[in-house]
């Protein structure tokens, strides 16, 4: 059988997912509108000069309600909007009596010459000019009408919906606007547990009000910037798709380019860009009003001139980009991997070698223009680059398979790759010849884990991947690689000495109902015991001498894992109070004192909200790793998710805490 053969019972290949580029808008005027609005000494002329085919539509019917991602997202229904007029908000008068006066047509008056604006020479001169100056001269910005229908509203922003698993839309929106904020904008975005990275995700992706007192613009980029910092650039490029350019608020839009810079997706803030890159001509509309703010900052420009290269205006644009070269906007790598981006373009090609000889660090600007031109960063630039890159690489369908592998050991880890999507990887590694290295040799287990005839072969190689890893966060990528695997081994007590690494990888995954077969093989006080009793959907009290047991057993510093293990059973209610306390004394521990964070956690599982709950969940499992978390704050975490429905994710955050504690 060949290899490519094998690799159809090792599981479905899925294609790349190549992330769609957003569609460009054009912008500016060629030369002959220019020279014609000003001959006519019509402003409104220039806009129709177009070199397209004249639309015979009437205003708005040629263009769609729904644009690129949105098309796919639910969304609750939007109300037209009355159409607006003239003289709206004033009281209609009534129609004016025809008077018997003779009609009077006056002489039209000579049409004076077009005059050019000073400084500028002859039309040939003024057409050449930038478009910003052309825009400026001319009292012009682009337009970006939509029709009633079309507009998205601000109300309820997010891209999942109470139906497909996000949260009650209405939760925050009576909550204080001051505290919500306070939560997001102090979260760092590093949780050290990969189930609340992936609970925090889908609780920032879901569709909310804005909270009360709010502006839901400033919501929505308050979201978008937690989703960008916790490494989900896709999630938050999803997040700011879902406002109408023209209802963006400054912040917005700064959160939005950083969305499609850590996407890679440099031309899709072009339409952003033309409004919230321009010369601050204009009042925005919405509540956002951001339209039109001058922005000085390198990128914005350099961005814009990239923009008015792929909308066809490739000499301005390349003119405008060597400018501020010369001008120094940006470091010279940046400007010449901005100058081989656009040369990408269909008009105005150019050749750009890129040297890397006299960098020394990594941007995410540099980043993603040099996987976007389907460069490789140098390992000497990356070597010494933070954990970040690994999150957008891992994702990236433009780099190589080898190199997405290599960063998923990361990106697993902390929530942003599932265990289907770490097999769809491999499975597409394993069916690739080309490949060599690691990555293939890792495939290779990966199969026989799967596939092996006997229980004792799939097992080992589980292993050989576990503890091939570099460290603890790869080891744990790792076992959501392996998550399907481990569940598909029969339980038996053969195997009992590896049973807690087994129900932890099937636990990455939300597998509880597979790892509670191994009940029967694993001994009271294990390791698999503990994971059991917190994973199980429901459970018996456990008494001290089951934890006791456990405690003897433990080689974690300062007892950690007991220690995270009293905290989720009594979290989820599953010992005594006087077993609580008893176990708490003994290990120098102390569950039930009160703070600033665990008064407002409290309260919020009290008054029955999961949204907030899980917000503030997120802020207090911030750290790099299982370390900097306290039992005290994993009895409120765990005890207030149980309380408030979120049970599940609850089960999960306790058995990882011990798994990795």
């Amino acid at each position: 059988m060949t290899r490519s053969n094998q690799a159809r019972r090792f599981g479905q290949n899925a294609g790349a997912r190549a992330a769609g580029t957003a569609r460009m808008l054009r912008l500016g005027l060629g030369p002959a509108g220019v020279a014609l609005g000003l001959a006519a000494a019509a402003m409104s002329a220039v806009g129709q000069a177009q070199q397209a085919p004249e639309s015979l539509l009437p205003r708005n019917f040629d263009r769609p309600g729904e644009h690129g991602p949105r098309a796919a997202v639910a969304r609750a229904p939007v109300l037209s909007a009355p159409v607006a007029t003239a003289s709206r908000g004033a009281v209609a008068s009534p129609t004016p009596s025809i008077t018997a006066s003779p009609l009077i047509i006056p002489e039209a008056p000579a049409s004076p010459a077009a005059g050019l604006p000073a400084g500028i020479a002859s039309f040939e001169q003024f057409a050449a000019l930038p478009p910003e100056q052309l825009d400026a001269l001319l009292g012009l910005r682009p337009s970006f009408d939509m029709a009633a229908g079309a507009r998205h509203s601000l109300a309820r922003i997010g891209v999942i919906d109470s139906r497909e698993g996000g949260l009650p839309p209405f939760s925050l929106a009576r909550q204080d606007g001051d505290l919500v904020a306070a939560t997001l904008a102090g979260n760092h975005g590093a949780l050290v547990s990969r189930w609340g990275h992936v609970l925090l995700r889908r609780v920032l992706a879901s569709r909310l009000d804005a909270p009360n007192g709010m502006d839901p613009a400033r919501f929505v980029a308050l979201r978008a910037a937690l989703l960008e910092r916790m490494g989900e650039g896709e999630a938050a490029r999803a997040m700011v798709q879902d406002v109408d350019p023209s209802a963006y608020s400054p912040e917005l839009a700064q959160v939005a380019f950083d969305a499609y810079v850590a996407t890679a997706d440099f031309t899709g803030i072009c339409p952003v860009a033309a409004i919230q890159g321009g010369s601050g001509q204009g009042q925005g509309q919405g509540q956002g009003q951001g339209q039109g703010q001058n922005r000085p900052d390198g990128r914005w420009q350099v961005m814009k001139a990239v923009c008015a290269v792929f909308s066809g205006n490739g000499q301005a644009g390349f003119a405008q980009l060597d400018h501020l070269t010369y001008q120094g906007a940006m470091p010279h790598i940046d400007m010449l991997l901005a100058q081989k981006y656009a040369g990408a373009a269909g008009t105005g090609r150019r050749a750009v070698t890129i040297e890397w000889a006299q960098v020394n660090d990594m941007t995410p600007w540099r980043h993603a223009l040099t996987i976007a031109t389907g460069l490789t960063p140098p390992a000497s630039v990356m070597q010494n680059a933070g954990a970040s890159y690994d999150y957008v690489a891992a994702a990236a369908p433009m780099l190589g398979l080898g190199v997405r592998a290599d960063s998923a050991d990361r990106a697993a880890g902390v929530g942003i790759l599932s265990a289907a999507a770490m097999v769809d990887l491999y499975s597409q590694i394993y069916a690739d010849d080309d490949i060599t290295g690691g990555a293939a040799d890792r495939a290779l287990l990966l199969r026989d884990a799967y596939v092996a005839e006997d229980p004792a072969d799939r097992l080992k190689a589980m292993q050989q991947l576990w503890d091939g890893a570099s460290g603890p966060l790869a080891r744990y990528s790792r076992q959501v690689l392996t998550a399907y695997a481990a569940a598909r081994l029969p339980a038996n007590s053969a195997f009992s000495g590896q049973a807690g690494d087994l129900i932890a990888a099937m636990l990455t995954a939300g597998l509880d109902a597979n790892a509670l077969r191994w009940a029967n093989a694993v001994d009271r006080g294990s390791q698999g015991w503990a994971l059991l009793a917190l994973a199980a959907p429901s459970g018996t009290t456990v008494d001290g001498g089951a934890i006791d047991s456990y405690r003897g057993a433990d080689t974690s510093a300062s007892k950690r894992k007991s220690a995270f293990l009293l905290a989720g059973l009594a979290g989820l209610g599953r010992v005594s109070d006087g077993t609580r306390q008893s176990e708490a004394g003994k290990l120098s521990i102390d569950l039930e004192r009160p703070s600033r964070w665990t008064t407002q956690i409290d309260s919020a599982a009290a008054a029955g909200n999961p949204t907030l709950v899980a917000l503030l969940a997120g802020l207090g499992l911030q750290g790099d790793s299982w370390k900097q978390m306290t039992p005290r704050y994993l009895y409120h975490i765990v005890g207030a998710l149980n309380r408030v429905g979120l049970g599940a994710e609850a089960r999960m955050i306790a058995a990882e805490a011990v798994a990795r504690g």
